[in-house]
């Protein structure tokens, strides 16, 4: 087996947002799932269960639901855009210990989403995060196609000068861990902590013990450690090592958090 990739050396942190930003269990993207359904049912004209079925289809096969519905009924990604992302952002609560510990990351920090620029504002502005991140690519940015396709990580990578190779990405979604790993960045899984109920389909909770996968935290909150990156053995964390960038640390994940 192989050792996971370090922290060390990195110089730029990818971030997802939904998932990733907060905790599952706020359960904020269930909204936007809903109005993806309701947006499917209206377009299609058919009832909501069928249209469910539909938008998971999609989900898994393009990417995301609306990757399938533009391909496979002409929608118009702005009309759908301005639709499921008009949400209810207030369950989302102020994380001053998550943007202390992002500004102390060494380097740049960008986020990479399938949703939009509007989204992703309003979701950084209500954690309060907004100024430790240099910019956001979504949806648009990656010209229509969303992760996992591997050209939105080369578009995304070309568009901001990115060297993969002192790249950290943190996302929820295992799947979209694949390219990164294959490009040379260091891979981070963000998994629900199990205190509280979240609402996610089966696949979307597998790959932890992916290849593919470096390393996998449950808590960004975590005392001790930099957005829940694991600690050494001295109990020194992960973004400590980062930030002296000496220290070797592919060897010490835990393996309690794998």
């Amino acid at each position: 087996m192989m050792s996971p990739r370090p922290f060390a050396h990195i110089d730029t942190w990818v971030f997802d947002l939904d998932n990733t930003l907060y905790p599952h269990h706020v359960n904020l993207w269930q909204q936007v799932d809903a109005r993806i359904g309701e947006f499917i049912s209206a377009f299609l004209k058919i009832p909501a269960e069928e249209a469910r079925v539909i938008q998971k289809d999609y989900y898994r096969r393009y990417g995301t639901s609306m990757r399938g519905m533009m391909t496979e009924h002409g929608v118009h990604a702005d009309d759908y855009l301005a639709y499921v992302h008009r949400i209810d952002h207030s369950p989302l609560e102020p994380n001053p210990a998550m943007g202390a510990a992002i500004a102390k990351l060494p380097g740049r920090k960008l986020i990479l989403t399938n949703g939009s620029t509007d989204h992703a504002g309003a979701v950084l502005a209500r954690l309060g995060i907004s100024q430790h991140f240099e910019a956001v690519f979504d949806i648009i940015a990656a010209e229509l196609e969303p992760k996992p396709a591997p050209q939105t990580y080369d578009r995304f990578l070309r568009v901001h000068g990115v060297d993969p190779s002192k790249s950290a990405m943190f996302e929820d979604l295992a799947r979209n861990l694949v390219v990164p790993h294959q490009l040379g960045m260091t891979t981070v899984l963000v998994v629900p902590d199990g205190a509280k109920e979240v609402v996610r389909e089966d696949w979307e909770l597998e790959g932890r013990d992916a290849t593919y996968v470096d390393h996998v935290t449950d808590d960004p909150g975590r005392a001790g450690c930099a957005f829940g990156l694991p600690s050494d053995e001295d109990g020194h964390s992960v973004l400590a090592a980062a930030e002296r960038s000496v220290v070797d640390l592919g060897n010490v994940v835990p393996e309690d958090v794998r």
